[in-house]
């Protein structure tokens, strides 16, 4: 890997770092953020967490080979126990998982009392973007900035959110995004003309059944109407 280039998702959220954060990252898939992060000077210290052994002694290997062991700490535990108090961690980091996991990540995370309402969140989920979104809004944290990008042929949302008094959504904002739902580039456009497709296509094999689910079917009908709305 080239330390100074990341991919089109993991540069989206670096762009999110403010300059001299101290961050967590958590499921850190190689370092390769931190690294990039502290390496670009955009900040100067960095906690990589793992989960699993494998990825942990991966991302120790990269962060020796980058000589970066005093700046960035790599830390073997659940979610946000690899933070660690003394740390200071300004912004946390979470991406490249399922929106239900980043989900249950910061709600452990909320229970231990491992998440401060000080820290600032750069979430980038693969799928289930509205449970994140949901989490955040049961749990005073605004949405403050959304991206949506495409890479490779894969669509991927990153989340900035920030603690605030009043952080109330609706279920379609919820659904969509407060800020894309706005914006509605043409990635994003793109993405919800193929869910209205594939949302239809599931609607019809549903109103075929011979037992047809019919809190499904309304929950289906109503996304569909959104999506019409929104892609107006």
């Amino acid at each position: 890997m080239n330390e100074l280039l990341l991919s089109k998702r993991l540069a989206c959220v670096a762009a999110q770092v403010k300059p001299g954060d101290r961050v967590a990252d958590i499921g850190s898939d190689h370092a390769y953020l931190p690294v990039y992060l502290i390496k670009t000077k955009q900040i100067n210290f960095a906690v990589a967490g793992e989960v699993i052994k494998g990825p942990f002694e991966t991302a120790q290997r990269q962060v020796q080979k980058s000589q970066l062991q005093e700046q960035i700490m790599v830390r073997l535990a659940d979610g946000l126990a690899a933070i660690k108090e003394s740390d200071a961690i300004d912004t946390i980091v979470i991406a490249g998982m399922g929106g239900q996991l980043i989900a249950s990540i910061l709600e452990n995370g909320w229970q231990n009392k491992q998440l401060k309402k000080t820290q600032r969140l750069v979430l980038q989920p693969n799928l289930d973007e509205n449970e994140v979104r949901l989490w955040l809004s049961g749990h005073g944290f605004g949405i403050t900035h959304e991206e949506i990008i495409e890479e490779k042929n894969k669509i991927y949302e990153v989340i900035v959110a920030s603690p605030m008094q009043e952080a109330a959504y609706s279920e379609k904002e919820l659904f969509f995004g407060p800020f894309l739902m706005t914006e509605k580039n043409p990635v994003f456009q793109k993405k919800w003309m193929h869910a209205s497709h594939q949302k239809q296509n599931v609607l019809k094999r549903l109103q075929l059944a011979k037992n047809p689910r019919l809190e499904k079917i309304k929950e289906l009908q109503k996304q569909l109407l959104w999506i019409k709305e929104v892609l107006q």
